[in-house]
């Protein structure tokens, strides 16, 4: 398919914009300037920018206890998620979400589930209200690669399945839960093969390409669009991370870990700007200078922002 420049440089920087918002996050936390605990999304920027640049106004996002890289993918702004890992009121959930529930609804993007599988039958419920209210929306459900063998998991794509529902079920395999290597909890070779049991579509991906998890995911709106129901949608990625924070990767071979550091997304991207001459050297460090000022901006603002009312602890309860 043909791009528009403008559009493959957006892809770029909103991959860049993550990964920098990561690495920035990483050395708050590691310094204990930051309050809290986090799950990191370096490595797997392709997919939330290629799934979430396919979406429409009224589309929504649910996401994982690994959120930031869907936040930014779907529109919300650096600032308001740095406010929000520093528990301030002007976050973008008022600092009660923090780092594992972050989203704005407004943006299109439910508050973050941190229960593995949890989001699911969420996802397939608000795909329902679709239905019913017969908008023209769908619904993105991340979920890693551990969802599948949880029981929430087979509940939700099974009702999708059934009612026909807008529900894309976006896949993140990227090799591990936590530590435990994929091939060590299921014996299908791909993730998506388990769409069958449930007769819906199973597509896997090069979840490290960009415009590859774009282009399945137009395709996977578009037959949710003609009424026919789910997609199961496995993209094959790699965290170059930890799992939490202090998490050294010992689990990972390092000659494992050698290959997914030369097929990691952003500069693989890249370089494939530079070799279509779509984007220059000069181009590249622009906008990853201006990604850098924009964060520290970000954390400036946040370091100052005032803190909640201990009284702020009683609001927006249901009881």
């Amino acid at each position: 398919m043909a791009y528009e420049k403008e559009f493959l440089l957006s892809l770029y920087k909103k991959m860049a914009l993550i990964r920098q918002f990561e690495e920035r996050v990483k050395f708050l936390f590691l310094e204990g300037v930051m309050p809290g605990t986090i799950h990191q999304y370096n490595g797997q920027e392709a997919v939330a920018v290629g799934v979430c640049s396919a979406l429409q106004p009224g589309d929504i996002v649910t996401s994982t206890h690994r959120p930031h890289g869907h936040a930014i993918a779907r529109g919300l702004s650096v600032e308001s998620m740095m406010h929000e890992l520093f528990g301030k009121t002007t976050g973008c959930c008022k600092g009660k979400g923090g780092s594992m529930h972050m989203g704005d609804l407004e943006k299109g993007m439910v508050p973050a589930v941190a229960i593995v599988a949890g989001a699911i039958p969420m996802a397939t419920g608000m795909a329902l209200a679709m239905k019913m209210k017969k908008q023209q929306n769908v619904v993105a459900c991340f979920m890693g690669d551990g969802a599948v063998n949880e029981g929430a998991f087979h509940e939700g794509v099974n009702m999708g399945s059934i009612w026909s529902l807008p529900v894309i079920y976006v896949i993140e395999n990227n090799l591990y839960s936590a530590s435990t290597p994929i091939f060590e909890m299921v014996r299908v070779k791909k993730l998506a093969d388990r769409g069958a049991a449930y007769g819906i579509p199973g597509v896997t991906v090069d979840g490290n390409d960009v415009l590859a998890v774009y282009e399945a995911m137009q395709q996977a709106m578009a037959r949710a669009y003609r009424g026919e129901g789910p997609t199961m949608l496995e993209c094959m990625t790699y965290r170059i991370t930890g799992h939490s924070r202090r998490d050294p990767c010992n689990y990972q071979p390092e000659a494992e870990r050698k290959i997914a550091l030369e097929r990691e997304p952003i500069g693989r991207f890249g370089n494939h700007l530079l070799e279509q001459n779509l984007a220059s050297e000069d181009d590249l460090a622009r906008v990853n200078g201006e990604i850098a000022t924009e964060i520290e901006a970000a954390v400036k603002s946040a370091m100052a922002a005032p803190d909640p009312a201990p009284e702020a602890a009683l609001e927006d309860l249901f009881v």
